[in-house]
């Protein structure tokens, strides 16, 4: 193959993962996910027929203003300033790796996005290549309030418990909009890791990270990007 034939393949198979890209996240821009990739291997793992996942899309202003701004303050407190990435996060991640260090956490909310909707749990280069460039796109394609409001609907909050409505009325028996302060950061102390921490009853260590997420909530004080959150009509 001569180097111009080479160039027009390349050209080719880049313009067609640029639009199958465009084509698989730009309709959720305005439509909820039906299901997510974690979703289904969610299902995929249980062992009881019918496998049974709770998962109930709200839009955002139905959406705890507190909920939403105690995830930030537990996940990624530069989400409305970044573009997808917290570089700062990501280069103290991997001076400690280089020191032997147990490996930290990085990731911003968009590109857990990206993972949950579209890929699979591991730490595999192919995972995290395309994360990165799933991450771009949902930056270039949808608002900020869009990303956490995907979020906030696919995060997994329990064995079973997939987005902040369907773990409001699990564990609060109320429905996402009349989360307080203290019940949003309880939630968001257990994302880290849904399958052990639990929301309730809660350990020593989830009370512990919940009183921590609500001294940073209280910190980030009111952001602009949270108005249309808590909106009734929407």
């Amino acid at each position: 193959m001569t180097a111009r034939r080479l160039a027009r393949a390349l050209a080719r198979a880049a313009a067609a993962a640029v639009l199958l890209t465009v084509a698989l996240v730009l309709p959720l821009r305005w439509l909820p996910p039906v299901t997510s990739s974690f979703m289904l291997q969610n299902r995929l793992a249980q062992d009881r027929s019918p496998a049974v996942v709770e998962y109930r899309w709200v839009p955002r202003g139905a959406i705890s203003r507190s909920a939403a701004r105690a995830v930030i303050a537990a996940e990624d407190q530069k989400f409305f300033t970044h573009a997808g990435f917290d570089t700062a996060s990501i280069r103290a991640a991997w001076r400690d790796g280089e020191r032997g260090r147990k490996l930290r956490g990085a990731s911003t909310i968009t590109q857990q996005v990206a993972k949950n909707l579209w890929l699979w749990p591991g730490r595999s280069w192919l995972r995290k290549g395309l994360e990165a460039w799933l991450t771009v796109w949902v930056e270039l394609l949808w608002p900020k309030e869009r990303i956490l409001e995907v979020h906030l609907n696919i995060a997994q909050f329990g064995p079973d418990v997939f987005g902040v409505e369907a773990a409001a009325r699990r564990y609060f028996r109320k429905p996402a909009k009349a989360l307080t302060p203290a019940e949003g950061a309880r939630l968001a102390a257990v994302l880290p890791n849904p399958r052990l921490l639990r929301v309730s009853p809660a350990s020593a260590y989830v009370l512990r990270r919940q009183r921590w997420i609500e001294g940073q909530a209280r910190n980030l004080g009111e952001l602009p990007g949270l108005r249309e959150f808590g909106r009734p009509g929407r």
